[in-house]
């Protein structure tokens, strides 16, 4: 239990721990009132404590049990939250090529996640850019407190022009604070952009020291840091008693986009999601460029049961089916290049319909839209019961003789600005525009 607590910052309050391993009564604690970071607050079995604690960065901070189970880590992204969900305690990789908005997306969820500490590691980016992020986390206000959503972020920052060795040290001083938070019984998410660029100051920190090299360059432990490094990622029971976690999301920047290099395919090997970033949909301006061929998420399945015992039961066929839609359309455009949209019957045609609807009206999220950058999981499956829901009355309506040329006089362009045309939390007008749209199509039957 923490033994002293104030006020960090707005939003975050800081708990003064025992550090591991030091043990006894407590002796003395420090009146109420302003102290020093260096200057005793306790005497606990003789040993002085302060509101710093030392530990090694490489080593991670230990716990007194880990906890099974899945609780979603909601991001606020559509993409991730509602196909490709990562659980809190657990890891994924950005893997994308220039220009696919690796770091756009990570700082739309640094933004908006639900984590209670953000810990952002910007290694090896440009000056500008963490200046941006920087700029940009101190007007935007966070939805939980109202106030600036820095007060709850932890910036590392660890530029091009810095020295080798600190950008290597870079991400396990990340961990290392955000298991100093978890320790408080935060749940807390490290953001490393990118891991890439750590991967190459381990190269160049092979070289000058004469390891030999491995697969590209890389030292032969390369697969093993990146193993040690994901593994620190832990849903919790502290020292203390108090439950906390650690999230850990790194991008990574394969050269000429090239998902077999070494860190792109020994990261998918210990991460447990996966979110593929696409260079075609990146050019065509669909953000987030999250791939439905390219990404995968081992949570989804615990996720999914967690949602059961929560309230959504149908969260996971949900899931599935919008999914099986996505594969069925990208199957049947390989066909209608060949023959022509025309030949196909009208099912498959309706398949085609729905899925660019789902891929404009769901997958896609405005970055700058005050209404669509962040998402609330209501309104999340709103939306998603919003195109399945008109996409089986349509299907119903085949069966039942009619055209598709008749359906698609009714106009469903509503669908599609729906996600922008509503407020963040706007599940319930969501639901409205459905049964609005579903009764303009029940005056075909």
């Amino acid at each position: 239990m923490p033994i002293g607590r104030f006020p960090e910052t707005a939003a975050v309050e800081f708990r003064v721990l025992v550090p591991a391993g030091v043990e006894g009564t407590i002796d003395w604690i420090a009146e109420a009132g302003e102290i020093g970071s260096g200057e005793p607050v306790a005497r606990v079995g003789g040993t002085e404590l302060t509101l710093v604690q030392t530990w090694p960065v490489r080593r991670p901070r230990p716990v007194a049990e880990r906890r099974r189970g899945a609780r979603p880590l909601t991001t606020g992204q559509r993409a991730i939250d509602l196909f490709y969900p990562v659980a809190e305690g657990s890891s994924a990789a950005v893997p994308g090529g220039f220009g696919t908005g690796k770091t756009v997306l990570l700082q739309q969820i640094a933004k908006w996640c639900d984590a209670d500490v953000i810990v952002y590691v910007g290694c090896g980016e440009r000056g500008n850019e963490m200046a941006d992020v920087l700029d940009e986390l101190s007007s935007l206000q966070d939805p939980r407190t109202g106030g600036a959503l820095l007060d709850r972020t932890v910036l590392i920052a660890n530029t091009s022009n810095m020295p080798v060795l600190a950008r290597e040290a870079s991400i396990y001083t990340g961990a290392t604070v955000a298991e100093f938070y978890r320790d408080m019984g935060y749940r807390s998410v490290v953001i490393a952009d990118s891991t890439s660029r750590w991967a190459e100051a381990l190269r160049e920190v092979a070289s000058r020291t004469g390891e030999l090299p491995a697969e590209e360059g890389y030292p032969a432990g390369l697969a093993s840091a990146l193993a040690a490094f994901y593994e620190r990622s832990s849903r919790a029971r502290t020292l203390g008693g108090a439950d906390g976690s650690v999230t850990i999301l790194g991008a990574i920047s394969p050269p000429g986009g090239d998902m077999s290099e070494p860190v792109s395919a020994h990261t998918r090997r210990f991460v447990r999601c996966t979110w593929t970033l696409d260079t075609d949909l990146a050019y065509a301006r669909h953000y987030p460029a999250v791939s439905w061929t390219g990404s995968s998420s081992r949570d989804a399945e615990p996720v999914g049961a967690w949602q059961a015992r929560h309230g959504d039961p149908d969260w996971a066929v949900r899931r599935e089916r919008a999914l099986r839609l996505l594969a069925d359309a990208d199957r049947l455009e390989s066909i209608a290049e060949l023959v022509g949209a025309g030949s196909l019957p009208e099912p498959e045609r309706l398949v085609l319909r729905t899925a660019k609807i789902l891929r404009e009206g769901v997958l896609q999220q405005s970055s700058l839209s005050a209404n669509d950058a962040r998402c609330d999981p209501t309104k999340q499956v709103a939306l998603l019961d919003l195109v399945l829901g008109i996409h089986d009355r349509c299907a119903r309506l085949l069966d039942r003789g009619v055209a598709l040329a008749t359906i698609e006089q009714i106009d469903l362009s509503p669908v599609t600005r729906a996600r922008d045309e509503t407020p963040p939390d706007g599940a319930a007008q969501v639901r409205n525009l459905l049964g609005e749209l579903l009764a303009r199509l029940g005056g075909l039957e």
